[in-house]
């Protein structure tokens, strides 16, 4: 299969959250199972950082945005660390070309609309030059969510409405490559071999069209991309397009509600929370439209990159453990934890972590009571944490840890390194989200043998199995589901956990080890990706 990703974040080009890892990792992992990728980004200012070169190419194109708006880009190229897997960027600075992906400390960038319009409408005609047929595109979140929409449209609508043409530059000879299938073959002809753009050779057939199938993968359903209806004809498309079945969601523009409509296939990142969205808890308005897809609405955890996130070999570690030795490469870690963040030293002491967004939607406004319980109580426990967000929480937790420095240690910002040690140090890591579509952090708290202590929601309650007597006897306990999801239960969770630690060392001991063999590597989740793309080109073909 050929297969484009269109995304406006993958490692290491770009990230605020999730969906970068994913894009970052899973399009090498499809590529190493024997398919053809190509991944299509914006070229945003991080991407200068990312370590990599970036090539400038001879293709270049130009939309008309509006009738006395021309806008020109350019093509750069460079590819994911693995080599093989090409990243192509739109470069258009005057939309791109900027600090923050989104926005900046002044909130969302007025244009937004207009950027990634214009970015969806380029990475169209990006296709339209590749050097074989796509055989599915995957779109990732409001970004890239008008594609499926403007595909179904057709090239033919958007070039013919009054002044909304969008023009490829044709005098230009580059044809766009996917990366080469596992015997290192490169799709379709080589450049050299073809003179008809972005076609096969021997075939007529565009490389994209209506026909092309398409799927959306949605990270987080809360973020959606509202807009005024006013910014609808920046699309090219005629106002009869503009219909509840498609663009309009109560009179405005909504790109994620577009792209759930007119999208083959639409995927979250995680069974459960694929189950969530359709209910007026989590739908976010939109959970009326998503029941009405039945099953064409999936879910597939995201997986984590085992190569990075890996006790036996991580460089950001004191001393490396397997399931052989844990126990004592875990005490380690914590004493050299202890020492960087100043806290006292003991081995016995219950550590626990937190690292992530400093936000409600994380469970903070229970975590900093519990906190506050904790060390006011003066309850035998350490707590460390490294994130940012909120400016209420981030000063609240930087008075507890000036007040109770020998208790609790904050890092403010964020530190790859830091991570990796916290979640190797210490012996609970708490996630009481209030949803949580997939996470991570409980994925690499499994491997590195920290226990959780986790909402039932999302991701969460697909990964983490809830310590009972049943599932201690069957050996599938992971960690401790909360009650509910209020400061009460967060503290009785936490407590259970405590107990079972140091009064029930044997069932700890089987936790803590069931966890840390559970596979959670991309290779299972590209799997389950893979059949996702052949199911949604079967169904395409014979619809």
């Amino acid at each position: 299969m050929n297969i484009v990703y269109l995304t406006t974040e993958a490692v290491p080009f770009a990230k605020t959250g999730g969906l970068a890892d994913v894009c970052g990792t899973l399009p090498s992992v499809v590529a190493a199972a024997g398919h053809r990728c190509g991944i299509i980004m914006p070229a945003f200012q991080s991407i200068h950082n990312a370590g990599l070169e970036i090539e400038q190419t001879d293709v270049t194109f130009a939309i008309q945005m509006r009738r006395d708006k021309r806008v020109t880009g350019r093509l750069l190229r460079s590819h994911l660390p693995c080599g093989t897997v090409p990243v192509y960027f739109v470069e258009q600075p005057d939309y791109f070309d900027r600090p923050g992906l989104y926005g900046d400390v002044d909130g969302d960038y007025h244009d937004n609309a207009e950027r990634f319009i214009f970015f969806s409408r380029a990475a169209i005609e990006i296709m339209k030059r590749f050097n074989a047929t796509v055989d599915v595109v995957q779109c990732n979140d409001w970004q890239s969510a008008l594609v499926p929409a403007l595909l179904r449209a057709g090239a033919a609508e958007v070039e013919a409405a009054p002044g909304t043409e969008s023009l490829m530059d044709e005098s230009q000879s580059s044809i766009i490559e996917f990366a080469p299938d596992a015997a290192g073959r490169a799709m379709g002809p080589q450049a050299s071999e073809s003179s008809d753009h972005g076609k096969t050779s021997g075939t007529s057939e565009p490389t994209i069209s209506s026909k092309t199938p398409t799927i959306l993968s949605i990270h987080n359903l809360a973020y959606q991309g509202g807009f005024p209806s006013d910014q609808f004809p920046l699309t090219g498309l005629s106002w009869s397009r503009f219909r509840s079945e498609s663009f309009e969601f109560y009179g405005g523009l909504n790109f994620l509600k577009t792209g759930v409509v007119t999208a083959d296939q639409v995927c979250t990142v995680s069974p459960n929370y694929a189950r969530e969205i359709k209910t007026p808890v989590h739908g976010c308005g939109l959970d009326p439209i998503l029941r009405g897809l039945g099953d064409r609405v999936s879910g597939i955890i995201n997986g984590i990159d085992t190569s990075i996130w890996n006790p036996e070999t991580d460089p950001n570690l004191v001393q490396n453990f397997t399931i052989e030795n844990w126990q004592d490469g875990k005490v380690a870690n914590k004493l050299a934890l202890q020492a960087e963040m100043g806290l006292p030293q003991d081995a016995e002491v219950p550590m626990l972590g937190l690292v992530g967004r400093l936000a409600d939607q994380k469970g903070w406004d229970l975590i900093v009571p519990v906190i506050r319980q904790h060390l006011t109580q003066q309850r035998p426990t350490q707590w460390v944490v490294l994130g940012s967000g909120n400016p209420e929480i981030e000063r609240e937790l930087k008075w507890l840890a000036g007040q109770y420095d020998h208790q609790l240690a904050v890092h403010i910002g964020f530190s790859d390194a830091l991570a990796h040690r916290i979640e190797a140090s210490s012996d609970l890591f708490l996630m009481p989200s209030r949803y949580e579509p997939c996470g991570l952090n409980q994925l690499y708290s499994l491997r590195y043998g920290t226990v959780c202590v986790v909402t039932a929601t999302g991701g969460l309650a697909d990964t983490i199995v809830n310590t009972t007597p049943a599932t201690l006897q069957s050996g599938t306990a992971t960690g401790f589901h909360m009650k509910a999801h209020d400061v009460a239960s967060l503290d009785e969770s936490i407590g259970d956990a405590l107990r079972m630690r140091y009064h029930a060392p044997e069932n700890w001991k089987k936790i803590v080890e069931t966890g840390m063999t559970r596979d959670w590597s991309w290779r299972k989740s590209a799997a389950q990706y893979i059949d996702l793309y052949a199911r949604t080109i079967s169904l395409k073909t014979y619809s």
